[in-house]
């Protein structure tokens, strides 16, 4: 990419604005990040080009002799292409300043700084299973996980009793090492110590150096009313632990909602399907029903058609950012398949009877409209 154009190398028009140019340069600089590509010289060389051409588009002065002169123009030869020491030579240096950090911050490997000594724990996943009456008032759990937990024979250090961890002698403690390639010096995690910067010469017996064990724990975990399916809940600090005395990972506590045998959910209201005969529908009755809190008596109306649904005000689900949904009562008529014959006979007389069928309608209008082209 020697003799490219910088505005081609980083993909953008010859008349945009910084940010553009900062934007692009970030994008690709992640893409080829040495430490993003371990052992491509391809990736490298680009890595380099990109810097360079980041470097003398963002400066507005270097930017106007490029546009004027290229890059081999009134500078003379090598112009641009070889950075002016006076800027910034180097393109780690270049990265670090557009990201704000060492490599290591941004990949989790070696690079621009020194790695932390320490690692963090892996977060656990765990399912809870809430009955519906559980979502509507909330609840307190107490949720048995099985983890990784500091190892109490060493203390978490991995060193056996007696022992303590040693500097590393690959890269002095650096948890880094650090080789020139022609103009660039390169830094990488120590191969040694993984970027700790000490080592174990004399591992516990019983974690295997890890300072870590497999142990179990009980979580106290408050579930705010109204959660759903796939919600989930975060315990800091409640998972797997470091490495070597590393922090704790988290604890994810993932919603399930038990099927229930009364009430469908939909969003923060609960449906109720209620059978009942056709003399209640035509006579009206009061009838009682189950509640998330318990039980309640409604009215059905004389005349009530089958497929009604009526309505109980804030007897639904909480909502978590407010507000109550309702209990819906789905009114659907029984039909017996089991007659006396008693039963029969009452029915058959019944049906002789005019109202017990249902009224005929006026024609449709499209019925009338048939009518009216014959």
């Amino acid at each position: 990419m020697a003799d490219k154009d910088y505005y081609d190398i980083l993909g953008v028009n010859r008349d945009v604005d910084a940010d553009a140019i900062k934007k692009a340069y970030r994008k690709l600089a992640m893409e080829y990040h040495p430490d993003k590509n371990p052992g491509d010289k391809n990736a490298e060389e680009k890595f380099k080009a990109i810097a360079e051409a980041y470097a003398v588009l963002s400066d507005p002065q270097k930017r106007r002799e490029y546009d004027q002169w290229g890059r081999t123009g009134s500078r003379g030869a090598g112009g641009f292409g070889g950075f002016d020491r006076g800027g910034y030579a180097d393109p780690f240096d270049i990265f670090r300043e557009v990201f704000g950090g060492g490599f290591g911050d941004i990949f989790g490997m070696g690079g621009g700084g020194r790695r932390s000594t320490v690692q963090r724990g892996s977060d656990l996943q765990v399912r809870l299973k809430l009955e519906l009456e559980e979502i509507g008032k909330g609840v307190s759990k107490k949720i048995k996980i099985k983890k990784q937990v500091r190892c109490d024979k060493c203390n978490g250090t991995g060193a056996k009793t007696g022992t303590s961890m040693i500097t590393c002698p690959q890269c002095q403690g650096r948890g880094e090492v650090a080789y020139r390639q022609g103009f660039f010096t390169i830094s990488r995690t120590c191969g040694t110590c993984y970027g700790e910067g000490k080592i174990i010469e004399n591992p516990c017996p019983a974690c295997s150096g890890e300072g870590r064990v497999r142990g179990e724990a009980t979580l106290d975990v408050e579930i705010p009313p109204g959660v759903a399916e796939g919600q989930y809940l975060t315990v800091r600090g409640a998972g797997n632990i470091g490495p070597r005395g590393g922090p704790n990972g988290d604890v994810l506590v993932i919603i399930e909602e038990k099927p229930h045998a009364h009430f469908q959910r939909h969003g923060n209201d609960i449906l109720y399907e209620l059978l009942v005969s056709f003399p209640q529908l035509a006579l009206g009755d009061e009838v009682e029903v189950p509640t998330l809190s318990g039980k309640a008596r409604i009215t059905i109306a004389p005349g009530t058609q089958s497929g009604k649904i009526l309505r109980m005000r804030n007897k639904g689900i909480p909502g978590l950012n407010g507000g109550v949904g309702d209990q819906l009562i789905r009114i659907t008529a029984y039909t017996p398949t089991k007659l006396s014959e008693k039963e029969r006979s009452l029915l058959a007389e019944l049906a002789r009877h005019e109202n017990i069928f249902p009224q005929k309608t006026d024609k449709s209008f499209f019925e009338k409209m048939r009518e009216a082209i014959r």
